[in-house]
């Protein structure tokens, strides 16, 4: 289990993420939700120790994060930040297996190969893989990153937006490679969104946050739900049942 308690981030005098305290249980997808300016990707930030924190404190498995090594932590948790610029030219081949780094030191071995072609393969980027990033569309290249993040094969997975750029059916597509790596391969994933209905369909929990503060936690039952929407996003939501599924009809 991952735990943050007490998060504190503080820009300028003011509190960015004050006293944030959330728990993510092992094998499920927990979205990270609010308006922007919620603290959502500062929050992220410091629990995979990008960001620095200012007060509080993130336990891996029981093991306070300040106690990894920073190889030892980049083979437990890995992280797509919202924007990712590499300055080299490289195909999409040769980017997932920058994945591999903390186990290879980028001399892959056999085992290393077959994690990134199987992360190529999990982001339908078989056809493509040769091409290099700058040939790619904005799509594309967002499913590429996250490829990299997938071939570095750790227990917790942190991705920032990575629904940016990315149509209807790539966003579905993504949203269903993460609700099987949960289901089959028991990974953890934290995923930040600004899609509510993406959040309610394939989230397990949904952390809502709002001008650094938590709002609320809880089963995506507990957050979709139109008070609590209201007081997340200060708008009147309404709430559709599809399929079993919460769809919020934001949009009239």
């Amino acid at each position: 289990m991952l735990e943050a308690r007490n998060l504190t981030k503080i820009y300028d005098g003011k509190r960015v993420v004050d006293d944030v305290s959330v728990q993510v249980k092992k094998g499920t997808i927990t979205s990270f939700i609010g308006p922007n300016g919620a603290g959502k990707s500062t929050l992220i930030g410091m629990i995979s120790r990008l960001i620095k924190k200012d007060e509080g404190d993130v336990f891996f498995d029981g093991k306070n994060i300040n106690n990894f090594k920073s190889n030892e932590l980049a083979k437990k948790i890995s992280i797509l930040k919202q924007s990712n610029d590499i300055n080299i030219r490289l195909t999409i081949r040769e980017l997932v297996s920058f994945g591999r780094f903390p186990y290879s030191q980028n001399r892959l071995t056999k085992e290393d190969w077959m994690h990134v072609d199987d992360a190529i393969d999990y982001m339908a980027l078989r056809d493509i893989q040769g091409k290099f990033l700058d040939q790619l569309s904005g799509g594309q290249r967002q499913r590429a990153y996250i490829a990299m993040v997938l071939a570095q094969n750790t227990d917790y997975i942190i991705l920032d937006e990575p629904l940016n750029n990315l149509d209807m059916k790539h966003s579905v597509q993504i949203m269903k490679t993460l609700r099987s790596l949960v289901d089959d391969l028991g990974k953890t994933i934290m995923i930040v969104v600004h899609d509510i209905n993406f959040a309610s369909c394939y989230s397990d929990e949904i952390v809502a946050l709002k001008d650094g503060e938590l709002v609320k936690k809880g089963h995506c039952h507990d957050i979709i739900n139109r008070d609590t929407l209201r007081e997340i996003y200060d708008m009147e939501i309404d709430i559709e049942e599809v399929n079993c599924n919460r769809i919020c009809v934001y949009f009239t």
